[in-house]
């Protein structure tokens, strides 16, 4: 196979942080105040900002979403036998804490229409559960790389069996479901601001709510649980979970463009999209009507038979033209740490989330990516794809 011989062969990352420059201002209030602790005037602002962005009573920062899920899962008092349903195409940060309360995770399978958790299989879920006499603790629901699930379908459910729904939001902030912002749904809504998402902190996190005593409680437990004492003094279990003032100063001047974030990656993923669309064998992640997706990360699949050549083997030819590129999740009950758990699937026939990562690739979609490095990828892609099987026209 003859691959592009690239003009520059510098490295090309899928999703790197892309500083706005009004950070250092906030960095800067910190050291000259002294606030240096996971604590100060840049947490309390980013809480409030965060808040307010989308639409919330309550956000508390802590250092991680894997955090702020254990956090959530904790305040709903999730413990050794229970259980917890959780979207199974999604990173293990998702579940991990799942088992960290010693409970025990059920796999929701995806659905075609968002590649997110299947409203038929969390209804057979449910009905499963009912029967056996053991509704779960919670459900995770994951928006997959910025595209919001079907809400009101697994909100629906999540109510008709009165169990509370904690929105994985770590990779869609910006995002918007029928009008209301992705993350607002849950009793708890989660966000990351790790390195590589759509705004970052470094490392960090946001539990959100509506509920202003479950925050107060989320920042007790996050603060090692330090009950009111002169001295230092625990009845209860905790974490040292809060963020920094430094970090939290990076994320208010994140937080101030991500409008320009999200409109930079839609955009990424239409040049992809409008330039690849003639390659047989090619589909796009969808966007679920009366969405906005913030398109962190372009996802595509690929139709071994029709494209000519596998999703591995796209990847691999990125590669060799220094390009990251990722396949989709591997679906949780996939994974060798899940092995035991139970699986339930979008039909009998179907297992969509395996389907999606034996085809899945994810393309470099950094809000900083230039239209040069851009096009260099659309070309290493169509290069090595088979020209004869073109769509018409």
């Amino acid at each position: 196979m003859r691959l592009l011989q690239s003009t520059s062969n510098k490295r090309i990352y899928l999703s790197p942080p892309h500083m706005s420059g009004n950070e250092m201002k906030y960095i800067s209030e910190a050291f000259q105040t002294n606030w240096i602790a996971p604590l100060g005037p840049n947490v309390d602002a980013f809480e409030k900002e965060i808040a307010q962005k989308i639409g919330v009573n309550e956000a508390v920062a802590v250092s991680s979403g894997t955090a702020a899920i254990h956090l959530a899962l904790s305040l709903l008092g999730v413990e050794k036998g229970d259980t917890v349903f959780c979207s199974t195409l999604t990173f293990v940060a998702s579940a991990n804490p799942i088992l960290y309360q010693g409970a025990e995770p059920v796999f929701i399978d995806s659905e075609p229409d968002t590649w997110n958790m299947s409203p038929k299989a969390l209804q057979r879920a449910f009905q499963d559960a009912f029967i056996n006499g053991k509704l779960p603790k919670a459900v995770i629901v994951v928006n997959l790389y910025g595209q919001s699930a079907k809400m009101e379908e697994i909100l629906e459910l999540c109510n008709l069996y009165d169990v509370p729904l904690i929105e994985d939001a770590a990779e869609s902030l910006g995002s918007i479901y029928k009008g209301r912002p992705s993350g607002t749904f849950g009793l708890f809504g989660i966000f990351s601001f790790n390195g590589n998402k759509i705004i970052t902190t470094s490392g960090g996190g946001m539990l959100v709510t509506n509920d202003k005593t479950l925050s107060e409680k989320a920042r007790f437990l996050a603060t090692q649980a330090r009950d009111q004492a002169m001295h230092y003094q625990h009845s209860q279990l905790g974490y040292n979970y809060r963020l920094s003032n430094i970090l939290a100063g990076i994320g208010r001047g994140q937080l101030e463009v991500l409008e320009e974030r999200v409109q930079a990656r839609r955009d990424i993923f239409n040049r992809y999209s409008t330039d690849l669309n003639v390659v047989s064998g090619i589909e796009f992640m969808p966007e679920l009507t009366e969405t906005t997706s913030n398109r962190w990360l372009t996802a595509l699949l690929v139709n071994e038979i029709e494209a000519g050549i596998s999703a591995k083997e796209i990847m691999e030819a990125l590669a060799k033209e220094n390009i990251e590129a990722r396949p989709v999740w591997k679906p949780l009950h996939l994974q060798p740490l899940f092995r035991n758990c139970k699986y339930f699937r979008h039909s009998e026939t179907e297992d969509i989330a395996a389907s999606l990562f034996e085809k899945g690739i994810c393309l470099p979609s950094g809000s900083n990516l230039t239209l040069e490095d851009q096009n260099r990828i659309i070309s290493c892609i169509k290069q090595c794809t088979n020209e004869m099987l073109v769509k018409e026209g």
